[in-house]
């Protein structure tokens, strides 16, 4: 699976300089906010077992869906969408022999049975997610039946939400504050430390885990970034709206999650 560790600066400019120009024509060519009136599914590949990021949709609290047209409107669960999977996907290809599908990836509805097809989900703007008895049964089987979910992309008071949702799917779920010396840090790059602070806020990151049975010792289920987006850092990597060091240590953290999701 591993095929070189390439230094954080290195990295980022070699992956995201040689994108192909297959990829650059489809959705990864699309501008946040510029979809106009297609839909999100029409974005959808068919499960063929290349590993595709998966992203999950949901019925926000306080945003709006909009209609067609130029903006679709606030969704929450669509943020860096799909630049950010397109970038960090490049990132995974270069850098693993995983061989990841590179046009994007897929959304699915937390209750679509096709989830189960795929080993990781990446969920954002958790403080508005709204869940219903249906949908938290079965993300709550994805999860024990092996599933891994990346939660990012909340910061401040929208903890709350995050965590009523978080007891609809495990009443009696605990979690636990990871530190650097959790395998997850080292599964591919050896991360150092978890000094990291949120792009815009200032404010510094925590990480969380929710392991299987709430013991630290088993499988870990599910990563929780709070008050921290490392999405919007993989969003506008290319752009310099970021700062590249901040980018490559999202980029760490997101092939990191991935490879341990892919090996436990």
């Amino acid at each position: 699976m591993i095929r070189s560790v390439l230094s954080g600066v290195t990295l980022l400019l070699l992956a995201l300089g040689n994108v192909e120009p297959a990829v650059a024509q489809s959705l990864c060519s699309l501008e946040r906010g510029r979809r106009g009136n297609h839909d999100f599914d029409e974005y959808n590949t068919a499960y063929d077992g290349k590993f595709t990021f998966v992203r999950i949709r949901f019925n926000s609290l306080g945003g709006f869906s909009g209609g067609g047209g130029y903006w679709r409107g606030d969704l929450k669960w669509d943020h860096d969408y799909p630049r950010a999977e397109c970038h960090l996907m490049k990132i995974l290809d270069e850098v693993t022999d995983i061989g990841p599908y590179l046009e994007g990836g897929n959304i699915l509805a937390v209750d679509d049975p096709e989830l189960f097809k795929y080993p990781v989900a990446y969920l954002v703007e958790p403080g508005f997610w709204s869940l219903t008895e249906q949908e938290a049964e079965s993300l709550r089987s994805y999860l024990l039946k092996g599933g891994f979910l990346i939660v990012d992309d909340f910061a401040g008071g929208q903890w709350f939400n995050f965590v009523d949702r978080l007891g609809d799917l495990f009443p009696e779920g605990r979690l636990v504050e990871l530190d650097v010396t959790h395998p997850i840090f080292h599964s591919f790059f050896d991360i150092e430390t978890l000094d990291h602070t949120h792009p815009y806020y200032g404010v510094r990151a925590e990480f969380y885990g929710l392991f299987e049975d709430n013991d630290p010792n088993k499988r870990l289920m599910m990563v929780i970034n709070y008050n921290n987006d490392i999405g919007e850092s993989w969003e506008w990597s290319d752009r310099g709206f970021i700062p590249i060091e901040l980018s490559n240590e999202a980029y760490k953290l997101g092939v990191n999650y991935i490879v341990y999701a892919m090996t436990h």
